[in-house]
This record gives structure tokens, sequence and C-alpha cells, in this order.
């Protein structure tokens, strides 16, 4: 209140009640070879569009097609319209060093990246590096690749394990112990036989490839591709359209010609509860991503990935808008002030048909007060808030009953 000593008419600006705005959620961030191998090599770029991308990572000499300008291109055609690009050298681990950073510990620095994905890396290293970045951050969701031919789905049914070196050989008294080993060590240097991603709430993993005209080369024969690039697409498209709590399944992929596998709804039945997202083949509606699920067991409550995705959403909203309680007093005003913040987000998610209920009542909860705050958690400098909320979750399986009655059949949803 400024100091008032004559009379006349003052204006006091009062600052209004601070809100929470919800976070984006179609940021993408691809990880590999560029066509131009040598631009922004070790950085992370943010590109808008394709045009921009081709200025920035294939502008250079002897440029070609890779798997990370098929995913970009893939992406924007789909509905994305932000990315981060890392240039990594052919055959470098993705997972990134720190010291000068690399790979993934370059997205460190970056606030804004809800998914991940590095083109074309089918190995189970590359696949643990991105579910172990996802999990560790807690903000943002792998989409893992397979391999491109597959000749038995049950593969991708098992966890994948890594090549193990063979044990150098002993002196010359050891190798008739290593040829009655009956070629353990040989054994132990391969594969395992799995395709499959391990469990994780923060990863997804789609099959099979699909095949594509290469944007780069528009009057070349159509190429195989792996599909995170248009997968991440369709995340994008479907929050724009919908928002994040709709599973981005039953969409169409645009750019894609054909698939490398044609999976029947009988492999599909058991790829399903493995987490494995298909993308599918039908004759009147093309071809069509059906599956949404993470990596997480089906028992999970991450098992649905607009579930997780969602959650994520409001946990990063929150976080991000609630940083000035940081060294206010910890008392009643603030934690009245918290709740009001939280409860007003909530229910403006709830409104966007995001949470379960017939009443906001219903849907959520925001608790943050005595109860959560004791004296010894305000000695130890603690404000504690509890919040619930109830996700909508697919309709992943649609029933119907249909039973016949004298005056015809009458069909009832369950």
């Amino acid at each position: 209140m400024p100091e008032i000593r004559t009379p006349g008419v003052f204006i006091v600006e009062v600052p209004g009640p601070k809100t929470v705005q919800a976070v984006g959620t179609s940021v993408a961030a691809f990880l590999g070879q560029a066509p131009d191998a040598g631009a922004h090599l070790n950085e992370a770029v943010a590109i808008n569009n394709w045009s921009q991308f081709c200025a920035e990572f294939a502008a250079g000499d002897n440029v070609r097609s890779t798997f990370l300008s098929h995913a970009v291109n893939g992406f924007l055609q789909n509905g994305g319209s932000r990315a981060f690009i890392v240039n990594i050298a052919d055959g470098d681990a993705i997972a990134g060093t720190d010291g000068p950073r690399t790979g993934l510990k370059l997205l460190d620095e970056i606030d804004e990246v809800s998914i991940v994905a590095a083109p074309g890396r089918t190995d189970a290293a590359s696949h643990e590096a991105l579910l172990s970045y996802c999990e560790k951050a807690g903000n943002c969701v792998a989409i893992c690749d397979p391999p491109l031919d597959v000749k038995n789905t049950e593969l991708l049914k098992i966890v994948a394990t890594a090549a193990v070196p063979s044990p150098a050989k002993g002196k010359d008294k050891d190798k008739d112990k290593d040829k009655d080993a009956g070629g353990a060590a040989d054994a132990a240097a391969k594969p395992g036989g799995g395709l499959r991603p391990r469990l994780c709430g923060y990863g997804t993993f789609y099959f099979p490839w699909i095949w594509v005209a290469d944007a780069l080369n528009p009057k070349g024969d159509l190429i195989a591709v792996p599909p995170s690039g248009h997968m991440a697409g369709i995340w994008a498209r479907t929050d724009g359209k919908i928002g994040v709590q709709k599973a981005p399944a039953n969409e169409a992929v645009f750019g894609a010609l054909n698939l490398n596998y044609r999976v029947t709804s009988a492999e599909q039945a058991d790829l399903n509860s493995k987490g494995v997202n298909v993308i599918r083949f039908f004759s009147t509606e093309g071809i069509l991503v059906w599956g949404a699920r993470t990596l997480a067991e089906e028992s999970s409550e991450w098992r649905y990935l607009n579930v997780r995705r969602l959650v994520i959403m409001i946990e990063e909203s929150i976080k991000r808008a609630t940083r000035w309680v940081v060294f206010e007093p910890n008392d009643r005003t603030l934690w009245k002030t918290i709740r009001s913040e939280i409860t007003g987000f909530l229910t403006s998610v709830y409104r966007d048909g995001a949470l379960m209920g017939a009443t906001a009542e219903e849907a959520f909860f925001v608790k943050c007060d005595e109860e959560t705050n004791p004296p010894e958690s305000i000695d130890m400098g603690q404000v504690n808030t509890v919040i619930g909320i109830a996700p909508v979750k697919p309709a992943e399986f649609v029933i119907f009953k249909i039973g016949q009655f004298a005056e015809g059949s009458k069909v009832e949803a369950l």
C-alpha cells in the first residue's frame, strides 16, 4: 500500500490467485544418425518443421536417408510439430556420457521433452538406455522399436538380453574343459532369443515396421522404417485433438503404405497382454495403431499408456506451478493457497474429461492441512500435499450382449 498523504483517488493493484497451467505433452526427442553425419554432432537441436530439419541435418555432401530422418518425417506427417534432434555417430551408444554430455544426457538440460525414441536402435542395450532414462527422469515415455524381420511373433513376448563376451581361453590344460562344456562359452556370447524390452511403466513397444516413401528421395523405392517416429506423431496428434487422456490408438498411420508383417487377431491376442502394441491392416480402414499399452505388467495400474502420460502431465504441471512455495511461511495460509491452486487445476482437468466421476469430488481430492503437515514435518522444512485422482481408462474391450426376442434382436452394451 503506497503512503497516502494528500486527498485524492489511489489505485492499488492486488495480485490475483496463482494458477496451475498444464504442461505440454507432445514434444519429442529423437536420437540417431542424421543424413549429414557431421551436422550438430552431439547437440540437442530443436526443429519445428521438415524444411528446418533438412536445413540443419540434411544439407551437407553425401546426404542419405537414415532411420532418424524417416522418424522425424513420420512424426511431422502424423501431427507432431516440435522435436529435439540428437545426432549420434553411427555405432555410438545412446546412453551418453557426463563431462561433455552426449546421447540421452543432453536431454537432462531440456524440460519440455515428453516423448523419447532412438529410431532403428532395436538392441537390448538401446532399449535399456531409453527405459532407464525415462524412469529416472519421470517426465517422459520411451518408444522402443522391434527388429525389422521377425518371423516368429512368440519372440516378441520374451525379454531380450545383450550379448556377453566369451571368456578368455585358459592355458592348454583348460582346452579339454572348454570342449567338455558343450560350447557353453560360445553360447554365452550370443544374445538372448527374445526381442521385447523389459517391464517398465515408462516405455512402449510397437510392432511391426512400416513401408513408406523416402522423403529425401521421393523418386526412390519404398523403404521399411521403424515405427517409433510415426507413433510419436500420433501421440502428438491425439493430444492436440482430444487430450493426453485419450489413448493414441485406433488412429490412422499417415504416410504408411504397407506393413512388414501382417499380424492376425489370434497373434495379437497374446501380444497385447505382453505390452506389444500392434499396428494392423484392415481391409476397409487401412493401417491403424491397434494398441495403447505400456511395458508394465498386465496387472499394473500403469499398463495403459494414456493413464501413464496423463499422470505425468498432472505431476509436472503441479510441480512447475508450485515452485513459488519454496521458502514461504509454512502455515495455514500457505496450505489453503496450495489447495486452492491445485483444486482449480484438477477441476479443469476433470471438465476436459480426463478424470472419472459424476462430480469433481468423486474424480479427485486435494489434502493439505494440519494432518498432512504435523509439527515435526514443519520443523523439517516440509510442506506435504496429498492428491488423489481417478483417471479415465480406455474402452479397450467393447463387449455387446445380443439376445433374441420374439419381436427381434436386442443389443445391450455392457
